[in-house]
């Protein structure tokens, strides 16, 4: 929906993803202005050739992610770092790599979508929040390293997006009214390129409140949590 919607305001894509034959279906269905790129974000060559590519962008929107859920314990240590590359490391290195393009030609935007669990968390989420929380710190210090060189950054931390996803692959259904479409993210995205707002929270607000809670007080935002979730089943 994010390259959709952009495509749709005009801009010129390089869409990236693992999956070969998704992105081509996309391109073809987006038509001109769209070209695949196919990558594996936990393979760093590539990262790096994805990177090559891409630097003449003017908006990098890093977008891809690893769900993990589970007991810390749970995960081999192949299975901790592939979370940590794809929704960690790849981000960075790829704004690294990108961002001098745009400080010497004076303008660009960054978009990294972080997750709601990037200011909250809870049971069996520790290594899913730790990579999203790695993602808002580093938007928030990069927004302050590029701070008037014309590069703006964004944070986008979705809630629950339904439609996608967890609840695509899993065919469960999100609880009523707390989760948001994808065409919300994406709107959040093309705001954040607009405005050059550093963060924007998409849920509803009840998701809202308690992210904001959670992110001045810890331990309540704990116990809130706690409460939702009791009597959920462990993974």
């Amino acid at each position: 929906m994010i390259a959709r919607t952009l495509h749709g305001r005009g801009a010129r894509l390089l869409v990236s993803a693992r999956r070969t034959e998704l992105l081509e279906q996309l391109c073809s269905e987006l038509g001109e202005r769209a070209e695949a790129v196919p990558a594996d974000l936990a393979d760093r060559d590539d990262v790096a050739r994805l990177a090559e590519r891409a630097s003449g962008a003017d908006v990098l929107v890093a977008n891809a992610g690893v769900p993990v859920d589970g007991r810390l314990d749970r995960f081999t240590p192949e299975e901790i770092a592939r979370a940590i590359d794809v929704n960690l490391h790849a981000p960075i290195l790829l704004a690294r790599a990108m961002t001098p393009g745009m400080v010497e030609r004076g303008e660009g935007h960054v978009v990294l979508i972080s997750s709601l669990l990037g200011r909250l968390t809870r049971a069996r989420a520790s290594l899913y929040s730790a990579t999203k929380f790695g993602v808002r710190g580093f938007a928030l210090g990069l927004r302050e390293d590029l701070h008037d060189t014309g590069v703006g950054v964004t944070n986008v931390l979705p809630g629950f997006v339904r439609d996608v996803g967890m609840y695509v692959d899993s065919g469960a259904a999100p609880e009523p009214g707390m989760s948001s479409s994808p065409q919300e993210v994406a709107d959040a995205v093309v705001r954040g390129i607009e405005r050059n707002e550093a963060e924007i929270v998409v849920a509803p607000a009840k998701l809202r409140v308690g992210a904001f809670i959670a992110t001045v007080a810890p331990g309540i935002g704990a116990k809130m949590m706690r409460r939702r979730t009791r009597g959920q089943g462990e993974n």
